[in-house]
């Protein structure tokens, strides 16, 4: 783990080796499997519904006055799949609506791997997503490079493959800069971080990017991925997403503020436990101000 990153929600370390995500759902699976009760049961039959939305702050060094207090919707990790209904995820959009972001980001993972059938379909779910300032995405492991990103664009989304994109806002300047799962060169991301503004937001779906990140001085991190964990077992903690420099929630290294969601869906098992599903809504703020 990163000496100054700070993860949240579980006790769990980051740690080379031990179990995987796959490893603990196939594990969650058998149990599943083995009994009706329990919390198994309820992460699948209710747990996995009930959409939380997290209203907090992310202090960010060198944030213009005039940025302050702009309010920033994230959504990520859909996983619209068989086992992911349309419902949670229009029931995720309609939260977010209603919350009014300035604008909106969406992390990635908008569809399960091998389930290409709902590409379009959710695009058709996110149709909905406006925001006075835009609506941007990026692309995370499970997305392809060419029908997701094809039918996020016809619904008026703009979707970030290495790249960065420039707002002005209140009079100021906000760069947003989106790189795909698989961008992993420094040096392309040197590249593209190379004239940005002081103001920063770097879009990654994976918090593991926070390093680089850092590295690269940029100032705030939206990611995804981790799922929060999914699955938090008493006692353990997040154990699928220990290695993750952030599990969920806020984090920082150096001068680098991180936010990590839980996310929308599942994947591998239909089950969350301890760890329901999230819409956030993020505030800016200096980091100098409390």
């Amino acid at each position: 783990m990163p000496a100054n990153a700070v993860p949240t929600r579980t006790p769990g370390r980051a740690s080379g080796g031990g179990l995987t995500r796959r490893d603990l759902l196939r594990a969650l699976t058998a149990v599943a499997a083995g009994t009706a009760v329990g919390g198994s049961a309820f992460g699948f039959l209710y747990e996995r519904h009930q959409i939380e939305i997290t209203r907090t702050s992310l202090s960010v060094a060198g944030l213009p006055d005039g940025l302050a207090g702009l309010r920033v919707g994230f959504l990520t990790d859909l996983h619209r799949s068989s086992t992911v209904p349309a419902e949670l995820i229009r029931s995720a959009v309609q939260l977010l609506m209603q919350e009014k972001p300035d604008l909106i980001v969406l992390g990635g993972d908008y569809v399960t791997h091998g389930q290409r059938r709902f590409v379009p379909l959710v695009a058709e779910d996110l149709a909905p997503l406006s925001a006075p300032h835009g609506v941007f995405a990026v692309l995370g492991n499970h997305d392809d490079d060419r029908d997701m990103p094809a039918a996020l664009a016809n619904r008026g989304i703009e979707v970030l493959r290495d790249a960065r994109t420039r707002l002005t806002l209140r009079g100021e300047t906000l760069d947003i800069l989106g790189i795909r799962y698989w961008t992993r060169k420094l040096s392309d991301l040197t590249r593209l971080a190379r004239g940005a503004a002081p103001a920063t937001m770097f879009v990654a779906h994976t918090p593991a990017r926070l390093t680089e990140a850092a590295q690269l001085g940029l100032p705030m991190m939206l990611s995804g991925h981790t799922h929060g964990g999914q699955v938090v077992l008493p006692g353990l903690g997040a154990v699928a997403a220990r290695h993750f420099p952030i599990i969920a929630g806020h984090g920082s290294l150096e001068n680098t503020s991180a936010f990590v969601s839980r996310g929308v869906g599942t994947v591998y098992v239909p089950v969350r436990l301890r760890c329901p599903p999230e819409v956030a809504i993020l505030t800016l703020r200096p980091a100098d101000v409390s």
